[in-house]
């Protein structure tokens, strides 16, 4: 039997040991509400997603259809939906959207409530379904699949879907509606909830949410500040009057809504004939000022009128991917030290700004102290041969925040050498710069967080080299 003087050492050594251990032990940062969802967070991290455009009017050149159009002319012969999705896979692309049914009312599947379909017409003799060969090839290929509905309706004011596919990670309710339109009040309060009830993790995105905002444009550029938060209260479906307010979105916002920059890699949605797609240095200007300013780019690649996605159209998807796994693929920064102005919990404590280094851009961050007296933060890198005067070659500067813990960034300045050579307002799941002046070689670089709302989390930095990025006719080698 243990006397009773040893056990009762041995507790308080064992009391003593746990206190102390819980005081080396530093607690995280709280929570900054709002905050974003699972699905939300999954969404975000996607960066590039697809849109298919396609229906009658790629088969009449037009745009907006008019509702009145004949079920005959809708004949994609050729048409593959594994083409399609490959082509997106191809891209980096883990989520596709189709248009099951634009302003024109026609309708990808085979519905009870409408003639007005592909049941209507020669396309595999009226027994074939858009949707479903879409969500198949997605499902093949591992990638989501996601629908797009215009609740403006150019044949019928009725229309359902009466076909289950499975899972469905996104549906796209366009808030368009041409001037001349009836005036006709949408419920959609009543199919928001509707949705998701039929399944509860999908996202779904309008002008008003309630999960992805759009960002009040479709050049695929974003504000160059840009919130996930914004009040839901002050938005409304096809309301022209808020797109500013959907492009910047607020810093008070009391919901969690982040923005999605929809464009086409073609200028029209639809298919023509007469067009190609846009230029390799247009699309990454576009990934610069969606992704790279907290959105998430919707990039728009409609089917040919066989069925099939133009091989321009694919061969520029390939040089986009090339070109962006070019630039980011390497981080010069991960071979510098780095240092801080101060760090939560002290060396040692897990919020350190290695965290910013490591390959995990989400969870892991540095965190400094939380002194009220402390009104600014910094983190610096700097590079191994910094004392002997080698310097970094890099024109593309990249920072992450720990969103999952809030958007907290609101003013930040970026120094190379003791010089200012970028500045920008929010920064959020990703904030990139491409140098205005071009390339730079420095040894030191600084990133300064002029203000913030609590103290700011910042998950990643890299520092990248971009050689297809040519400003003042610079030539880069």
């Amino acid at each position: 039997m243990c006397p009773l003087w040893i056990l009762t050492t041995t507790l308080c050594l064992l009391s003593k040991f746990t206190v102390s251990t819980r005081e080396l032990l530093p607690t995280p940062p709280l929570p900054l509400l709002p905050l974003p969802s699972f699905s939300q967070l999954k969404w975000q991290q996607r960066e590039i997603i697809m849109f298919f455009h396609f229906g009658v009017n790629t088969f009449t050149d037009s745009e907006w259809g008019t509702g009145h159009e004949n079920p005959a002319i809708f004949d994609p012969v050729g048409l593959d939906a594994n083409q399609w999705v490959s082509a997106a896979v191809n891209a980096g692309v883990s989520l596709v959207i189709l248009t099951a049914k634009h302003h024109d009312g026609f309708c990808l599947w085979p519905s009870k409530y409408t003639r007005h379909s592909v049941s209507s017409s020669p396309w595999k003799n009226g027994n074939g379904d858009v949707v479903r060969e879409l969500v198949t090839a997605a499902k093949a290929a591992g990638i989501d699949a996601g629908l797009y509905l215009s609740p403006w309706d150019r044949h019928d004011r009725r229309y359902g879907r009466d076909l289950p596919y499975g899972s469905i990670r996104e549906i796209w309710f366009d808030g368009a509606k041409g001037s001349n339109a009836p005036n006709m009040s949408y419920y959609f309060t009543d199919w928001f909830a509707m949705v998701k009830a039929l399944q509860a993790s999908i996202n779904i995105f309008s002008d008003a949410g309630p999960d992805v905002r759009w960002v009040g444009g479709e050049t695929g550029s974003a504000g160059s500040t840009c919130w996930s938060t914004i009040n839901r209260t002050s938005l409304s479906i096809g309301n022209a009057t808020i797109v500013d307010y959907l492009n910047t979105g607020d810093p008070k916002g009391t919901d969690w809504l982040p923005p999605e920059c929809d464009v086409s890699i073609r200028a029209g949605w639809f298919w023509h004939k007469s067009q190609s797609p846009k230029k390799l240095s247009e699309l990454l200007e576009i990934y610069y000022n969606s992704v790279g300013r907290n959105c998430l780019l919707l990039l728009n690649v409609p089917p040919n009128s066989t069925g099939l996605i133009s091989e321009t159209d694919v061969h520029r998807l390939r040089e986009f991917r090339a070109a962006i796994d070019t630039i980011f693929s390497t981080n010069l920064a991960e071979k510098c030290f780095i240092k801080a102005s101060s760090q939560r919990g002290g060396k040692g404590g897990g919020f350190g700004p290695e965290n910013v280094l490591d390959g995990d851009h989400l969870w892991t961050y540095w965190a400094p102290r939380d002194d009220e007296d402390v009104k600014e933060h910094w983190i610096e890198i700097r590079g191994f041969g910094a004392e002997a005067g080698e310097g970094l070659r890099f024109n593309v500067i990249r920072i992450q925040e720990a969103i999952g813990l809030g958007q907290r960034i609101k003013r930040h300045e970026i120094y190379v050498n003791g010089k200012r050579v970028a500045k920008g307002t929010t920064v959020g799941y990703k904030r990139l710069y491409r140098l205005e002046g071009g390339m730079v070689q420095g040894q030191v670089v600084r990133i300064r967080v002029r203000e913030s709302k609590g103290v700011p989390l910042i998950s990643s930095i890299g520092l990248h080299f971009d050689p297809f990025w040519h400003p003042n006719g610079q030539q880069l080698t």
